[in-house]
């Protein structure tokens, strides 16, 4: 998944896996779950434990948007298993991954789609996009998601202190 290919995305492609993101849609959302209580889950499941008791989950849309809350470079090639990549330890591209919090305080981790840590910052606000992964057995594309910055948005200012 490189910045080249960010935009190739086939009519026919399908999600990497159900219930994780809205698909066919220009503006995608994550898909997550809410109990009872109010507390929200992603991914999405049909239930879980509240209060020490089962209990089906409502399915709802997830902020597209939220602040970057922490994040890391990858700079090789993950072993594989369970790296799912489709390219090889030449063709392989560094990207970043981090976490991303929604409002309401959940945390999703994801892949982001700026390769280059020195242009992310701590509390940059990001948004969902969807983008291509690879193929599956039947040979048709699947998409992911992943968070890219928000254009036009500043990223906060960091002192060497808060860096570390």
């Amino acid at each position: 998944m490189t910045a080249a290919n960010a935009t190739a995305i086939d009519p026919e492609a399908v999600p990497i896996a159900e219930d994780l993101f809205t698909w066919p849609a220009e503006e995608p959302a994550l898909i997550g779950g809410k109990a009872s209580d109010g507390s929200v889950v992603f991914p999405y499941r049909a239930s879980r434990l509240v209060a020490g008791k089962r209990e089906e989950l409502e399915k709802i849309e997830l902020p597209r948007r939220g602040a970057l809350w922490t994040f890391t470079s990858q700079v090789f090639r993950p072993t594989s298993p369970p790296y799912a990549g489709e390219d090889d330890a030449k063709s392989f591209q560094p990207y970043t991954v981090g976490y991303v919090e929604l409002p309401g305080g959940l945390r999703i981790e994801g892949r982001l789609t700026e390769p280059d840590p020195e242009k992310l910052t701590i509390g940059q606000e990001m948004e969902v996009v969807v983008l291509p992964f690879a193929h599956d057995a039947e040979g048709k594309q699947t998409v992911t998601y992943a968070f890219r910055p928000v254009d036009g948005t500043p990223a906060p200012k960091q002192t060497k202190e808060q860096a570390r």
